[in-house]
């Protein structure tokens, strides 16, 4: 599968993807700060620092900046959080909070589930707690980053 399915409700976003590289490359690129420098920029959009342990308790965030991108009336995007799960290389979730979202409110949870295959691992995204407005942004927003990981990935994995 090249692209990202993607299941909205009121409350909740659904993206799955298959990346041809074997789970553990998957949650390396989800929790080393190196490579989510890495992958999460591009030309509309530059990482400028991840701070990432994925043990649950331990906080997350990140800084990214666009000259041509403006969310809300920011160019400048810091999301960040809680590590809430972890179990290396299946399962990772955490707390998600951000300062572009049209609707500020309490923690969201984005939760990724890696499923090894017969070619690679299949990447569950679930990211749950949104209003309906909310869900409806994220639904345009992750669909991008699940390419992004996948593009990364599969390089360093041929």
């Amino acid at each position: 599968m090249t692209t990202t399915n993607v299941i909205a409700n009121s409350e909740s976003v659904v993206c799955e993807i298959e990346i041809s590289a074997p789970p553990e490359a998957v949650f390396q690129a989800l929790t080393q700060p190196e490579n989510l420098m890495r992958w999460w920029t591009d030309a509309v959009c530059k990482a400028e620092g991840w701070q990432f342990d994925p043990r649950p308790g331990q906080l997350w965030s990140a800084r990214l900046r666009s000259d041509t991108l403006s969310i809300n009336g920011s160019d400048i995007f810091s999301p960040h959080g809680e590590i809430l799960e972890a179990d290396p290389p299946r399962l990772l979730a955490y707390t998600w909070n951000s300062n572009w979202d049209s609707e500020p409110g309490p923690a969201t949870t984005v939760r990724w589930e890696l499923t090894r295959t017969s070619t690679g691992t299949r990447v569950k995204l679930v990211h749950s707690g949104l209003s309906p407005k909310l869900s409806g942004d994220y639904r345009n927003g992750w669909p991008s980053v699940l390419t992004k990981l996948k593009n990364f990935v599969e390089k360093r994995n041929p």
